[in-house]
């Protein structure tokens, strides 16, 4: 590190588990942020404030208004403009830390890209919202073994568990699947910027703690409840000999192919994968001219339609906003794009 460096960390060195060996390790280390919402904005930009050598910031969507009120990072041009929020994110925290090297992917992590967007990284940030993309991250946690720290927030609740693949449990042996019922989301019961910006410091706590070398590390959830201000810690997370992840091996998210339709949370949307095509957007906008209003750069193609807006960006991916029925956004999609 040169003399700057040391200037500027120099509080956060002066804290003795980090210290000026943790620091380095710190300004070595590769962290990639999978979500760049709520949690994923604070995290990235708390650790681009700690010095970490390089980010990977992995999201699939752009910002809204509705984002501003949780969403750090993000400026009301931001969501005017609807930059997606990997764009915007980069250009923030290169403000913020030049020296600080960021790579920004407008995508969504699938089981076809997972490997070659993950590899490499020394530690993941969950910043998701479904729990499709957090089992699939725990393979590629279990399959690569690298580190990474789960978490979720909705109203005034979080929840965060840090994983180590080679130190106790994963994802899976604590939630076998994912749950059968119906989950809250922000879209019908909202959530507070305090709870999401708890939930994100936490993680990110964690994962500097794993990045200078936790060596007593024990597996553990943590809830929070920040409406009642009440913490609770479950110790004693233990591997489960039969888990179909870190036991068994058996990479069924990873494995398993084309990406599912997805609603979204807090948005009245359905994601759809329908084709592994790339899109031409301006030669899409061409086409779709005469049937809507549309407006394209290069990040996406924007249509809007009396009852429905879509938005369909280069990997082939399309985001249909006005319903959440899966089937009445595949009609949709298949009335403009085809199959």
């Amino acid at each position: 590190m040169t003399a700057g460096d040391n200037e500027r960390y120099s509080r956060q060195i002066l804290f003795q588990p980090i210290g000026a060996n943790g620091q380095q390790k710190i300004r070595d280390a590769t962290v990639t942020i999978v979500g760049c919402g709520a949690l994923g904005s604070f995290q990235a930009e708390a650790l681009a404030r700690a010095g970490i050598g390089s980010l990977r910031l992995i999201d699939r969507d752009y910002v809204e208004f509705s984002n501003l009120q949780r969403q750090w990072l993000y400026s009301e041009a931001d969501a005017s403009s609807e930059t997606p929020k990997a764009i915007a994110a980069a250009r923030r925290l290169r403000d913020l830390n030049r020296d600080v090297q960021v790579s920004s992917f407008v995508a969504d992590l699938t089981p076809s890209n997972a490997e070659d967007l993950l590899s490499g990284c020394d530690l993941i940030l969950d910043g998701t919202d479904n729990f499709e993309t957090r089992y699939l991250l725990n393979d590629i946690s279990v399959k690569f073994s690298i580190p990474w720290v789960y978490g979720a927030a909705i109203g005034s609740y979080g929840i965060i568990m840090p994983v180590k693949p080679d130190k106790g449990a994963c994802l899976a042996c604590v939630y076998p699947d994912p749950p059968a019922s119906l989950q809250k989301t922000c879209d019908v019961d909202g959530v507070i910027s305090p709870a999401t910006a708890t939930v994100a410091a936490i993680q990110t706590a964690l994962a500097l703690r794993m990045l200078v070398g936790w060596t007593d590390f024990q597996p553990f959830v943590l809830t929070v409840d920040l409406w009642k201000a009440d913490f609770r810690r479950m110790r004693g997370v233990d591997r489960d000999p039969h888990c179909i992840a870190c036991a068994e091996r058996r990479f069924r998210f990873l494995d398993g192919g084309r990406r599912a339709p997805v609603s979204l949370c807090g948005r009245n949307a359905v994601q759809l994968h329908e084709t592994a095509r790339p899109l031409d957007l301006r030669e899409l906008a061409e086409r779709l001219r005469p049937l809507g209003d549309v407006r394209v750069n290069e990040f996406a193609l924007r249509m809007l339609l009396p009852k429905y807006q879509l938005t369909f960006f280069p990997d082939g991916r399309a985001i249909v906003k006005g319903t959440t029925d899966v089937a009445l956004a595949r009609s949709i999609y298949a009335k403009l794009i085809g199959a």
